[in-house]
């Protein structure tokens, strides 16, 4: 039996995830969270250029100086979104996941044939996502995550939000003309 043929309950996962949220606060001081960690890398490649970038209010608090490791608590964020790629493409070569190219539904909504195209697309989307992840103050994993656990009225508000532009986009893409 491959190991594709044996999916994690998404129960299972969602408690799982739910869980490490109690060491990242305890360890960390601060909960499960992603866009941050653009932000840190960014901060860190701008610092290299200008070191008066530690001077910004808003880079200031995401870069290293004066901090070991261990006391940036954005720092630990770069490792757990550097975790998460490496753990799906570990996760897809031990299934055996072969599925490249484009989606149909991606196919048939935009009519791309070019892989390029398609990346130049997701890289796009991308860029956006995370310019409004950082707009709204987090990120997905840091309001749906972090925020619900901690009953923010904010969360809740950006979380009802997500939920109504996917189910938008989703309408959008699968529609029949």
């Amino acid at each position: 039996m491959r190991h594709a043929d044996r999916n994690w309950s998404p129960y299972l996962a969602g408690g799982l995830i739910g869980l490490l949220q109690i060491p990242a606060f305890i360890l960390m001081d601060t909960g499960l969270g992603a866009s941050s960690s653009f932000v840190t890398a960014a901060g860190q490649a701008a610092l290299l250029v200008d070191a008066g970038v530690q001077e910004g209010s808003y880079f200031s608090k995401y870069l290293l100086f004066n901090q070991s490791f261990l006391a940036n608590k954005y720092l630990w964020q770069v490792a757990l979104v550097l975790g998460v790629g490496i753990g799906a493409l570990f996760s897809a070569r031990l299934s055996g996941m072969k599925r490249r190219g484009i989606a149909p539904v991606w196919q048939t909504a935009f009519h791309l044939q070019s892989r390029m195209a398609r990346y130049g697309m997701a890289f796009f989307g991308g860029f956006v996502l995370l310019f409004g992840a950082r707009l709204a103050g987090g990120c997905t994993s840091g309001h749906g995550l972090t925020g619900m656990a901690q009953l923010a009225v904010s969360s809740s508000v950006v979380v009802m939000a997500i939920f109504a532009g996917g189910i938008a986009s989703a309408f959008l893409l699968t529609r029949r003309d």
